[in-house]
């Protein structure tokens, strides 16, 4: 039994999450974590509001809040809405806790002390209006790199260059919209990313289980060249910055960068969960406290990348104490919408709560794994969430196991029938299911997601060829002894099915499952595929056949929500 922790980008405070923000990192984190479950391993899977920053800042200002209410309010939102997306986490924390401004704090004066931090004074854009610093995300304008004319101060939505506030053209003000800007001096701690160049880059070179895309864009900060970066930020909101213990002398109003405390917040909300269920986290995350037989896996879009692959190692890295670092790192590429992008600030695309308005979380569970943004940017349209849930999921699960089971309860009286012997249909479905368990599994391993949803949607499709080519029904009143083969073999299949189908859609699985009689102690990942096929269920067991699984999405339901949520730009 392997132990293996697996966290998510955190989302951030600022509002309910849109699909591409679930798509990319929260669901697949899920899927993949309930697969190793069922393979029988301890796995640890943590997510945590990111809750620091302008956005939480800014955010709660528009909804006329203090930002400490606003974050409390969101956090169980967001948590909420995770939990009716069946997102199965182990804990869902928050960087605004105790466990991570200590952490934090502790990790600053540890790099500190090992030269890695400088004190420096910097050029930063002051608001003349709002009477005040602005720290990067406070600040906008268009991007020197695209001409994009809402780039904000720390990165360009639009190209994903990192950029700083005074590299804008045409800069204002985010909170008054003020142009009236000047550059000023400001005191701030910077992380000497530049010292720790060469270990980073050797620690990157030494990583497997990453994908391209995350090596990619890795290699590319290292290849420009790595820069020191700035740690804190003139804020009111976020963790204190601290000296042995105490405030910094000249940093009382200021509070350390967001995107320099929420990857700790893996760290911190794993102690949390600790303190809530009496376990060790040290175990998980210290080599020395046993957290060397961790394997520890990373979900994430490609912008947050750069963060986890040179920021957050060169704070675990340069503290030289013996903290776990990451051994596979998954990054998607963006599901965008029609061509454009979903946006949170926007409000652009369908959002967590809304999705749940119009269907259950398994339809959007599956669409989104099966069509996942892996090999490249993926684009979300009405039509083609209507054509993926209408086959995949109505025509060939849905219809293979409500075919199966309503024939059975007809002829066989509900129950698992006895009498016959396999034949040349049943070696076929063998050798079929075999073939594609192996796949799935695999492709779940290497984090594969649109494979594993395809080789899951073949096995599900063999369900419906091997009825075809059995005929059950066509044997009833001839043959019953074959019509008993073909009816067990298909119900076993539906179990099979199922079984495998628990990663992505949960709730269905377990309304198969339950309506056959499942114990959920054999619910695990099978081993054996000839076994499952012959007698996963008892002979004489009695079963019920479940409502219809999947209701097709119809044409009327796509031009509704098309003019309520919009489509093409």
């Amino acid at each position: 039994m392997a132990r293996i922790l697996v966290t998510s980008a955190l989302p951030y405070i600022n509002g309910i999450k849109h699909l591409g923000n679930l798509a990319g990192s929260m669901l697949p984190a899920d899927v993949y974590a309930r697969f190793q479950r069922l393979r029988g391993h301890e796995v640890l899977a943590i997510c945590a509001t990111d809750e620091h920053g302008t956005p939480a800042e800014l955010a709660a200002a528009a909804a006329g809040q203090d930002v400490a209410q606003y974050c409390d309010e969101q956090h169980e939102v967001q948590k909420a809405l995770g939990e009716r997306f069946n997102l199965a986490w182990d804990h869902f924390g928050r960087t605004s806790s105790d466990w991570n401004m200590r952490l934090t704090q502790h990790f600053a004066e540890t790099l500190e002390a090992n030269g890695l931090i400088a004190e420096v004074v910097e050029k930063q854009v002051y608001s003349i209006d709002d009477a005040r610093f602005l720290p990067d995300r406070y600040v906008e304008g268009t991007c020197p790199n695209c001409g994009f004319e809402k780039a904000r101060g720390d990165q360009c939505d639009n190209c994903g260059k990192l950029l700083d506030p005074i590299d804008l053209i045409e800069p204002y003000s985010a909170v008054s919209g003020s142009k009236n800007l000047e550059v000023r001096d400001t005191r701030h701690l910077q992380l000497r990313q530049t010292e720790m160049e060469d270990r980073i880059r050797a620690w990157v070179d030494a990583a497997e289980g990453w994908p391209p895309l995350a090596k990619s864009i890795a290699y590319k900060w290292l290849d420009e060249g790595l820069r020191d970066r700035t740690i804190t930020r003139d804020l009111k909101w976020g963790v204190p910055v601290t000296k042995d213990g105490a405030p910094r002398e000249g940093f009382e109003d200021k509070v350390f960068y967001v995107w320099f405390d929420a990857p700790i917040g893996y760290i911190s909300a794993t102690a949390e969960w600790a303190d809530a269920t009496g376990n060790d986290w040290e175990s998980w995350w210290r080599t020395d406290k046993g957290a060397d037989d961790v394997s520890y896996v990373q979900f994430m879009g490609k912008d947050n990348v750069a963060f986890h692959t040179v920021s957050f190692p060169a704070t675990i890295l340069g503290s030289q104490e013996p903290w776990k670092t990451v051994d596979k790192l998954k990054a998607f590429n963006w599901l965008n919408w029609y061509g454009g992008k979903f946006s949170t600030s926007s409000k652009r695309g369908v959002f967590m709560d809304q999705a749940l308005e119009l269907l259950p979380a398994d339809y959007w569970r599956w669409y989104l794994t099966a069509y996942a943004p892996e090999g490249g940017d993926a684009q979300f349209t009405w039509e083609h969430f209507q054509g993926v849930i209408n086959t995949d999921l109505a025509n060939v699960l849905g219809n293979f196991v409500n075919r199966i089971l309503k024939f059975a309860a007809s002829r066989f009286d509900g129950v698992i029938p006895e009498g016959g012997e396999t034949g040349e249909h049943e070696a076929w479905l063998a050798g079929e299911v075999d073939q594609r368990l192996k796949a799935i599994a695999a492709h779940y391993e290497a984090m594969e997601f649109r494979k594993a949803g395809a080789e899951t949607r073949a096995l599900w499709a063999a369900g419906n060829e091997y009825l075809t080519r059995a005929e059950p029904w066509s044997h009833f009143k001839t043959d019953k002894d074959k019509a008993a083969v073909g009816v067990r073999t298909g119900i076993n299949l539906a179990v099979l099915s199922a079984i495998v189908a628990q990663p992505v859609i949960p709730e269905t699985a377990a309304k198969i499952l339950d309506a056959v009689g499942v114990p959920e102690g054999n619910r695990t990942w099978p081993s054996d595929a000839g076994a499952v096929l012959l007698d996963a269920l008892p002979r004489g067991l009695g079963f019920a056949v479940p409502d219809v699984l999947f209701a097709k999405i119809e044409d009327e339901q796509i031009a509704e929500w098309s003019e309520r949520f919009g489509g093409a730009v």
